[in-house]
């Protein structure tokens, strides 16, 4: 593990390299395996926790009770992805191959708790794990991650997508879900999958590496109408979810999620 002058977080484990930047919303700026480079750069990018809602808010609202609260409407006429990509993290520990952060929820959102998110890196492997406590009132939550990966890894050859969802939710024009449930189409996509076994999707660069995305959570949104990247971004509910299926985070039981991305080498 080291620490460079900007507080990043750098691990190692094996041909795996891992950058961790706390004051960037905790986002993974780097991902490289045997030196190749895995996320799309920039301040932007990388990878970035999506907490303490994953997705778009209708209109940036929602209701706990009889309250009704508004988010800032970062992507209008919807709030997006989160407070926490937008918020400076502190490292509570790092190792050679982990480390842990965590920060307190603050306004924007009308909540006391706290996040914390655990980096695990292996010679093959990455685990992720989140959690979202409340040491006051209950309120609703999601958490998941955005990771943007390279379509192309420079060998000319485009990644390949793979999964099998059980259903898509359907998308409105105002790219929330609609409440209906289809079978999955094929892309371009801006749209969330239900898998009620947990998250399983392959990124195949052919030739050169296969990664598999897995969770235990059962919602993915798969992102893939821009041509520098693809997203698969495991989350623990839909767009829209502090309305349409809100998940209370209380004293006594916090909300937690966690993914593992695995690979192998094809060269």
């Amino acid at each position: 593990m080291s620490t460079d002058n900007t507080n990043q977080v750098q691990l190692k484990a094996g041909d795996a390299e891992l950058t961790v930047d706390p004051r960037n919303g905790c986002r993974l700026t780097s991902l490289r395996v045997r030196g190749t480079e895995l996320l799309r750069q920039g301040a932007k990018y990388g990878a970035f926790p999506m907490v303490p809602w994953c997705g778009r808010i209708e209109l940036g609202q929602f209701r706990n009770g009889g309250e009704r609260h508004q988010m800032p409407v970062n992507h209008p006429p919807h709030a997006i992805h989160g407070t926490g990509r937008d918020t400076a993290w502190r490292t509570a520990r790092a190792d050679e191959t982990s480390a842990a952060f965590t920060y307190d929820l603050a306004e924007p959102w009308p909540y006391s708790g706290r996040v914390t998110q655990l980096v695990e890196l292996a010679p093959d492997s990455l685990t992720l794990t989140m959690g979202v406590e409340t040491y006051d009132n209950s309120f609703p939550a999601q958490a998941g991650w955005h990771p943007w990966f390279l379509r192309d890894l420079g060998s000319g050859g485009e990644v390949e997508l793979a999964f099998d969802a059980e259903w898509q939710e359907e998308r409105g024009a105002d790219h929330l879900p609609t409440g209906r449930r289809i079978d999955p189409r094929p892309g371009p996509r801006d749209d969330c999958f239900g898998m009620p076994d947990g998250v399983d999707v392959t990124l195949t660069w052919p030739g050169l590496l296969e990664l598999k995305v897995a969770s235990r959570a059962e919602w993915v949104v798969v992102y893939d109408e821009e041509k520098e990247a693809v997203c698969v971004e495991p989350q623990s509910g839909p767009p829209n979810g502090l309305n349409t299926l809100p998940r209370l985070v209380t004293p006594i039981d916090p909300l937690e999620i966690s993914t593992t991305w695995t690979w192998r080498t094809l060269a």
